[in-house]
């Protein structure tokens, strides 16, 4: 039975959502005190990420050599992501939990840190493999808590993967399944790991419609939200508007283009097929907090 080896996070569709999910409760609970039903989801919290359900999660990965790199790097990143979010929470609460998930984002930190100089080449697919993807909600991690050794090592690979990179074709993206878009993935972690004039004249080299305001981005259509697959691109509507936010300041056309991305998504976060339902809320509520930080 999963919930054997995944005490803290099942019951949903995969593990990453349920980490995430897990995210978005956290994340919801801080930014409206006021939250309906915010005892239950404390108790629920409690009940499953206690330092007992938290070692039985590290104990599966080292259950053999397949379970090793489970989940790697997609819910790897959210796993970081959610224990910043708890780590950022003036809350007695969330100061446990967070305290319960430290071993789990240890032995996390240190998969990361073991893999990066082992990946030859960064995978660059829409998907949860996608390597930017994964350095990046990791970077910022590693730079909330202090993890020096994972952030050094993220930006030194981060920079060995791209900063030769040119001309990414944008006009191609989204490719079908896609709930990450390639180029803005790697533009993310690219202008946390540059200083502001390396990465003006990197991205400029990167993507030169940016600075030519031709940026050739729609929002990305779904004709089927039953199929598990093809909803993944309301996903990228997302994720291209919480890679284009922090970009504003320096390209303020982006934010228009940005929000109609968030907004020809957002009311189908609760179309009633669960193929969405149990992840698009996490990646809109993600492209909602990017676009608070950056107004």
């Amino acid at each position: 039975m999963p919930v054997e080896h995944h005490p803290a996070f099942y019951g949903c569709f995969d593990w990453h959502s349920a980490v995430h999910g897990h995210w978005s409760l956290v994340y919801l609970m801080k930014e409206f005190p006021n939250l309906n039903y915010t005892d239950s989801i404390r108790s629920v919290m409690s009940r499953n990420l206690s330092k007992e359900n938290i070692l039985k999660e590290i104990e599966y990965f080292g259950l053999n050599d397949y379970t090793k790199s489970f989940e790697r790097t997609y819910g790897w990143a959210w796993l970081l992501k959610l224990s910043e979010e708890l780590y950022t929470w003036d809350d007695e609460d969330a100061k446990r939990w967070y305290d319960n998930l430290k071993p789990l984002n240890q032995l996390i930190s240190n998969k990361y840190q073991t893999y990066l100089p082992k990946l030859v080449y960064p995978i660059r697919v829409g998907t949860h493999t996608n390597t930017a993807f994964g350095l990046s909600f990791a970077y910022d991690y590693a730079k909330t808590i202090g993890d020096k050794n994972l952030q050094n090592a993220i930006e030194i690979r981060a920079k060995d993967f791209y900063l030769t990179d040119q001309d990414c074709p944008l006009n191609w993206e989204p490719s079908g399944y896609d709930f990450l878009s390639p180029c803005l993935q790697e533009i993310d972690i690219m202008r946390k790991v540059l200083g502001d004039k390396e990465f003006e004249k990197w991205v400029n080299s990167f993507v030169p419609s940016l600075s030519e305001n031709t940026l050739p981005l729609t929002p990305a259509d779904v004709r089927d939200r039953s199929d598990g697959h093809l909803v993944h691109l309301d996903g990228v509507n997302f994720s291209r508007a919480w890679c284009l936010y922090p970009l504003v300041g320096s390209y303020p056309e982006l934010e228009k283009m940005a929000d109609e991305h968030l907004a020809y998504s957002i009311d189908k976060i609760v179309d009633g097929d669960y193929m969405g339902e149990h992840w698009l809320a996490s990646f809109a509520l993600y492209a909602m907090k990017t676009k608070r930080q950056n107004n």
